[in-house]
């Protein structure tokens, strides 16, 4: 079970890195905008990596209830 703890984890790394990528565009949009949207297109890409982590071992719980039941 600690699969889900790591990746519930990650999508809370990963969605306040986004945040925090946001905020600082708002604040200052042309700093480092480049930056910024590499920031926000890696933090998408682990959020989606966390959520098929998710899914894929809540497939192979459900594989493993169905083989002992």
């Amino acid at each position: 079970m600690q699969v889900f703890a790591i990746a519930v984890s990650g999508l809370s790394d990963a969605s306040a890195r986004f945040a925090a990528s946001a905020e600082r565009t708002a604040r200052d949009p042309l700093a480092d905008l480049a930056g910024e949207t590499v920031e926000r297109v890696q933090a998408e890409v682990a959020f989606k990596a966390n959520v098929s982590v998710l899914k894929t071992a809540d497939q192979m719980y459900g594989s493993l209830l169905d083989m002992i039941a």
